[in-house]
């Protein structure tokens, strides 16, 4: 199993926006082939509530890219999603060394 953790700075303002937008856009990444679960995390800190961070657990990395990356849903998430962002996203991807998750 593959960790991808994407790090998402959404414009202040524009928090209830993405998180509706989000909505909607969790569907395109749910159904595509090698994913397994995602979980959407907000800053809790006065200083960083327009921070997200977006856990997305696949198969592989292959499932994340080039799977969903190349697909058509993709150009849909990014249409929905990619707007909110500034100044841009970082993304990493980990695999599981220990604790409940390890495969």
């Amino acid at each position: 199993m593959i960790l991808e953790i994407a790090q998402l700075p959404v414009k202040a303002g524009e928090e209830s926006a993405f998180e509706a937008a989000f909505d909607e856009a969790q569907k395109i990444i749910a159904a595509q082939p090698g994913y397994r679960s995602h979980e959407l995390v907000r800053g809790a800190d006065s200083g960083n509530s327009s921070q997200y961070v977006l856990l997305v657990r696949w198969d592989s990395i292959e499932a994340h890219d080039p799977g969903f990356r190349q697909s058509a849903g993709y150009q849909r998430w990014r249409e929905m999603l990619h707007r909110f962002y500034e100044p841009g996203i970082a993304v990493a991807h980990f695999a599981t060394v220990a604790g409940a998750l390890k495969d």
